[in-house]
């Protein structure tokens, strides 16, 4: 294999072959750092995802490990997400059947599936996913997510048992008991969200979330919490993952791939995003097709520890960078960090309130609500915010893996919607030039005498040629009769042309020869005047040449300005 290619499929030899020894300081230091912020998140989220608090470490010990050896970001921090652990409580609680082992042994099935779908996509070069789904619907999506996860944790910070399997019903059964809520658990609760929202603004990039679950430790134990209805974490065994296969196939679980899907595609997504946003910073290329390999290896190593799928995320990776990241090395040496906590620190951990997790979970999903972002888009733009709230709405009503593949959807069905009704520009002349340009936005420009130029400011596909052909023939029909002579079109703004859009110009060339009017086509793209050449259209028009323009043709046809 040539040294290039082994760099591409092996980022490794890349740095390491480059690394200085001044960046080894900076990776001890971030790893370290990104070990004691991962610690209570991982506890948390593990049991978001209904799975043993210890299952989160060992997401993020093997799987950052897995990433670190192909993944090609030299940034992105990698372990379970609040997204995908409660996609998985959602799922796997079904298809276990209420079996709490075989709802394990599910979960680990699941990282395995990721893990063989981030090969396939990756052999198939299916990178486009990060594509799938637009900006606008990803704010709805996560402010659908941060809501829905929130609802999830609200009962532990009220000390109250919860329930309920959808937003609605776990509104209504929270609501129905807040009579008994536990004062002093949610005391407890709203000091530890206290301490980390002023914590994480007084000290960027520090693991407050450690010294928030060692002070409520400190809490429980010296004030005897537990015994006045405080709910603990309980023993966490101590000792490394075991490692192995999962004892079910892909086969002996329906649903096992909907649920695969739906991770890989949130975790793509929001991996390659933050991802691409520190290779920007830092000045250095993503392999956004690597990423397949990184995140399918975070998930295999993740699974064979008896974990559940992982992925990039934004936050832990801005504390590695903030801490003085420059490799994937400072992943490796997360890992080995919280290994050691994990062999000599979980008796620590038994008196770990559940109120001091979710309110780590509260505060980490409050980023998803972007208020200040959803304003922008309506001020912005109305069908983006419109895409906005389908996306936030499907996700609270039907679900988070529901919800993210309803926010594919709302993407593609937004992005036909948009190519399918093209504006189209009908020109006229600057006052006091020859320079061309819309009429509806500039109602003061001259009309051009027996002449209707137009532009259509799209690609003519199989989804805008109707729309364009409707919107010629009728403001044809709204002038005077015999009055036009010519009609010009202009596809310098149209970049893609199939064969229905050649279609149409055939129509509008037959019902404008039918009146008498003589249609020229200007302005045409390399790729588009040969289609119109090959489908015989260039010749029905008089020919597509390359520089034809709407004024070269008015100064042919002698038309005075």
């Amino acid at each position: 294999m040539a040294p290039g290619a082994l760099r591409a499929i092996f980022p490794p030899s890349d740095w390491l072959r480059t690394y200085s020894p001044r960046w080894l300081g900076g990776d001890l230091v971030a790893g370290v750092t990104l070990a004691a912020y991962a610690l209570p998140v991982a506890l948390a989220y593990a049991t978001l995802a209904g799975l043993p608090p210890q299952v989160g470490v060992y997401g993020y010990i093997l799987g950052g490990l897995g990433y670190a050896l192909l993944g090609s970001s030299r940034h992105l921090a990698v372990g379970p997400t609040s997204a995908i652990s409660l996609m998985v409580a959602a799922n796997v609680g079904a298809m276990a059947g209420g079996d709490p082992a075989r709802y394990a042994e599910i979960a680990t099935l699941a990282g395995f599936a990721v893990a063989m779908l981030c090969l396939l996509a990756w052999a198939l070069r299916l990178s486009v996913l990060v594509k799938l789904i637009s900006d606008s619907v990803l704010v709805g999506f996560k402010a659908g997510a941060g809501i829905t996860i929130a609802l999830t944790q609200l009962p532990s910070l009220f000390g109250v048992p919860g329930g309920g399997q959808n937003v609605i019903e776990r509104v209504v059964v929270l609501a129905g008991q807040m009579g008994g809520v536990n004062i002093v658990t949610l005391c407890l609760g709203l000091v530890a969200i206290l301490l980390l929202v002023v914590g994480g603004r007084r000290l960027p990039g520090r693991p407050v979330g450690l010294g928030v679950v060692v002070l409520s430790i400190l809490a429980v134990v010296v004030l005897g919490l537990a015994g006045r209805g405080v709910t603990v974490t309980g023993v966490i065994p101590a000792g490394l993952p075991e490692l192995g296969l999962p004892t079910l196939r892909v086969t002996d679980v329906e649903g096992i791939f909907p649920l695969a899907a739906g991770c890989l595609l949130l975790a793509y997504i929001e991996g390659v995003s933050a991802a691409r946003s520190f290779a920007e910073k830092h000045g250095y290329e993503l392999n956004p097709r690597q990423e397949f390999l990184g995140l399918g290896a975070a998930n295999l190593f993740a699974a064979f520890g008896h974990g559940y799928p992982v992925a990039g995320g934004l936050s832990q990776s801005a504390v590695s960078e903030q801490a003085g990241a420059r490799t994937p090395l400072a992943l490796v040496v997360a890992s080995g960090a919280l290994a050691l906590c994990l062999l000599f620190l979980t008796g620590l951990l038994a008196n770990l309130p559940k109120a001091a997790l979710a309110a780590i979970v509260l505060t980490a999903v409050a980023g998803l609500i972007d208020l200040r972002e959803m304003q922008r888009l309506w001020r912005v733009s109305r069908i983006d915010f419109a895409a906005t709230v389908v996306a936030l709405v499907g996700v609270l009503l039907l679900g988070i893996l529901q919800g993210i593949l309803l926010a594919a959807l709302a993407s593609i069905l937004m992005m036909l919607a948009r190519t399918s009704l093209p504006h189209v520009a009908f020109l006229g002349r600057v006052p006091g030039s020859g320079i061309l340009s819309d009429m509806l936005r500039h109602p003061e420009n001259a009309t051009i005498p027996g002449v209707l130029a137009f532009r259509p400011e799209g690609s003519l596909v199989y989804v805008s040629a109707e729309a364009v052909q409707e919107a010629v023939l009728g403001q044809l029909a709204a002038q005077p009769a015999g009055v036009i002579g010519l009609v010009v079109c202009d596809l310098s703004a149209s970049p893609h042309l199939d064969i229905s859009g050649a279609r149409m110009l055939r129509r509008l060339h037959a019902a404008l020869t039918a009146q008498g009017i003589r249609l020229a086509v200007v302005g045409a793209h390399g790729e588009v005047r040969d289609l119109l050449r090959r489908d015989g259209v260039a010749d029905l028009v008089g020919g597509v040449e390359r520089g034809a323009t709407v004024e070269g043709i008015l100064a042919q046809q002698a038309i005075p300005g």
